[in-house]
């Protein structure tokens, strides 16, 4: 694959661990023209002369292409003991058969850790904690095969399963995104249509790579974006994020995950006038649920957005820069805060991809915190290009009245919210 291929940004920098030999890597060290060498897409006048950077991408290249190069026997172990797992399962509930990988009955290892599937019962549709406790268990099963996913939401929740979605990376030539969709209600009456996107599978070292990629393309009027979610959302070769598309020609079942989900969730929300959108992921799949609101908004879809009613993640990598933050805050905050970042104690997921400066990534938005005894700490990403301190120091004073607990007031400039507010 050419750099032209990547090329639909006029500003970009991707990672090439695929053809990265060791002279780019040496070359990498030594010299500051990266533009030059075949490890990194960008463009040929590139120059970066801090050498502290260049050895993060050098040590960050060397763990990609180790991932790459386990992908394989790891997948394969992976395989066997999820299976093996099951065939446990199975004899320990006095089923003698052997495991179905497409089955109902078929676990993931995340599954198999924690079996919860179930939604709480005392929190009631007209709770203010309703999407929030749908969200995290549609997140979880996410992570379940097709059978498993419709059995839960049918049977379980009493709710209405649309589909399942595996989806086409037009860079990587492979399915890299999975997402269901699923309402309250059948028809008409539907008052919640939620999309879930499905995270980073427990032996998927290919995703690991991704997740650990600092790669990303300056999208105009959106900002820089993070590379391997922009592929995996359906990003296009050459046009990066045209808000029309067709699917693989003559291949049909190869569709791209922002537009066939986005076409299925306007269809929903016609047929539904009462409807509502919720988008909902864990790790990976969060940054994809993010990233796919976000994208709507750069697409100016105002009928999907005035209905959206949340967007809600759960160890959500980092995505995007200030100008993607300030972006996404303007169109999912306003006229009410729509995105949720849920956290827990030292999860590393929020903490990707972790190359770099704040230049290039940073979290944005309302960071809920729970540490190891779940107390909740709030913390505000609040832009100072957008609002002022005394009205940042405003909102903190509302979110603790709020929620109670301390709440923090972070700027751009800083990594993250899990360091400690000021």
């Amino acid at each position: 694959m050419s750099k032209l291929d990547y090329c639909f940004s006029n500003d970009y920098m991707v990672l090439r661990p695929d053809r990265a030999s060791p002279f780019d890597l040496l070359h990498l060290l030594f010299s500051p023209k990266v533009g030059r060498n075949k490890a990194v897409d960008c463009f040929t006048s590139t120059e970066i002369r801090s050498f502290p950077r260049r050895l993060a991408l050098f040590l960050n290249l060397l763990l990609q292409i180790l991932l790459l190069s386990l992908a394989g026997p790891v997948a394969a172990i992976g395989a066997a003991v999820e299976l093996a797992l099951n065939l446990i399962d199975n004899v320990l509930h006095g089923k003698m058969e052997y495991p179905d990988r497409s089955s109902a009955s078929y676990r993931s290892l995340t599954g198999l850790i924690d079996r919860r599937v179930d939604l709480d019962r005392s929190i009631s549709p007209a709770d203010s904690r309703h999407h929030a406790a749908l969200c995290v268990m549609a997140s979880k099963v996410a992570y379940e095969n097709e059978a498993f996913i419709r059995d839960v939401v049918t049977r379980r929740w009493q709710m209405e399963f649309v589909k399942f979605y595996n989806c086409w990376n037009e860079f990587e030539s492979a399915y890299t995104a999975q997402a269901f969709v699923f309402c309250d209600k059948a028809g008409p009456d539907a008052e919640l249509v939620v999309v879930a996107f499905r995270g980073t599978p427990a032996f998927d070292a290919a995703r690991w790579r991704a997740d650990l990629d600092p790669s990303w393309y300056k999208v105009p009027r959106l900002g820089r974006a993070h590379a391997a979610y922009t592929h995996a959302l359906g990003a296009q070769r050459n046009m990066g994020w045209p808000k029309w598309v067709e699917h693989v020609k003559g291949k049909p079942q190869k569709v791209y995950a922002y537009y066939t989900i986005r076409d299925a969730v306007k269809g929903l929300l016609e047929a539904s006038p009462k409807a509502r959108l919720l988008v909902t992921g864990h790790g990976s799949g969060g940054a994809l649920a993010v990233l796919f609101a976000t994208v709507m908004a750069y697409h100016r879809e105002k009928a999907v957005m005035d209905r959206l009613a949340g967007v809600y993640t759960f160890g959500q990598p980092q995505v995007g820069d200030a100008m993607l933050a300030m972006f996404a805050e303007r169109n999912l905050d306003r006229p009410k805060k729509r995105h949720f970042r849920f956290t827990y104690a030292g999860d590393p997921l929020p903490r990707l991809p972790g190359v770099g400066s704040s230049a290039h990534f940073l979290h944005f938005g309302l960071c809920l915190h729970f540490d190891v005894s779940y107390n909740l700490k709030v913390i505000v990403h609040a832009s100072l290009l957008e609002i002022n301190r005394a009205h940042a120091l405003r909102l903190r004073c509302i979110l603790e009245f709020i929620f109670g607990g301390t709440i923090g007031v972070r700027t751009p400039c800083r990594r993250h919210c899990l360091n400690n507010p000021e």
